[in-house]
């Protein structure tokens, strides 16, 4: 069996691809601190943004093919720590694209809806880039080193994701509203959301069938307040639970773009198809986490 790769594998998206790999792979899994607990997945720990590090690990398992899902994903944190940032969503992204290129293997890189500002919505791939902030900047700056450096790389630029999978930095906004918490949504920012089993699910078609950019969206422009309502809804709770705000009234580090929604039309003709957000909703009852 061929064996792949996948970054940031402890990580909310990186566990969901390890588990939907496995049916046609065999499973690497890069963790820096947090520990997998995927049976069949093999784990292995590195710091991404130690390149000697990096090269001598891919050096050794001698990929098949590679899917880089690890990023410092918190726009925040992000732009309060630019150098870190840097260096792991820009740095460590050309490393690994240069090794690939080097040896021939598939690449799949993950970006973000953050890379426009958000006053163009929808987005195709066309679209010029337009980042607010520095996390944009970096996702925007890896993008471009990667198609310079391995051109037939397959770039997902990926919604906004949710799903019932608790992970270090991630817990489900249904796990809040079900454990009695309040939670402040914004009333003023678009998102395409994206199950999580949906974007695993479009990542691998694209590591199959895609060279080049392709957006992974939800297809459904929501609000995060109409969507928090829409999650209470089905979870039973009530919807006074959410509690609805401007982006101005939550001073942020991070500048925040207004709608980021993304066009799907090519990925479709791919053969992606995300079910429609109320299908996804209603399976978070049959499925708490």
């Amino acid at each position: 069996m061929k064996k792949l790769l996948i970054t940031g594998a402890g990580g909310f998206l990186g566990q969901m691809l390890c588990e939907k790999a496995m049916a046609g792979w065999q499973v690497f899994g890069t963790v820096r601190s947090s520990r997998m607990t995927i049976s069949g997945v093999h784990e292995i720990q590195v710091d991404l943004t130690q390149r000697q590090d990096v090269i001598a690990m891919l050096d050794s398992l001698k990929p098949d093919a590679v899917i880089h899902a690890a990023a410092m994903a918190d726009p925040n944190a992000c732009q309060l720590q630019p150098i870190e940032s840097k260096r792991i969503n820009v740095d460590a992204a050309v490393t690994i694209a240069g090794w690939c290129a080097d040896h021939r293997i598939h690449l799949v890189f993950t970006s973000s809806d953050l890379v426009f500002d958000g006053l163009n919505a929808p987005y195709r791939e066309t679209d010029p880039a337009c980042p607010v902030n520095r996390y944009g900047e970096h996702k925007v700056l890896a993008e471009e080193e990667i198609r310079r450096i391995y051109p037939e790389t397959a770039i997902c630029r990926l919604s906004l994701m949710y799903g019932n999978r608790i992970s270090s930095r991630h817990e489900p906004m249904s796990l809040i509203l079900k454990s009695g918490r309040t939670i402040r949504l914004f009333t003023d920012e678009f998102r395409t959301p994206l199950f999580v089993e949906t974007a695993a699910d479009g990542i691998l078609l694209c590591l199959e069938k895609t060279r080049g950019l392709v957006h992974l969206g939800g297809g459904e422009r929501i609000s995060r307040y109409e969507f928090g309502r829409l999650l209470a809804r089905f979870l039973g709770v009530s919807e006074n639970r959410i509690i609805a705000c401007s982006q101005i009234d939550i001073p942020m580090p991070s500048a925040r773009p207004p709608d980021v929604s993304l066009n799907i039309t090519l990925a479709r003709k791919k053969g992606f198809n995300p079910p429609a957000l109320i299908e996804v909703l209603r399976s978070f009852v049959a499925n708490p986490p």
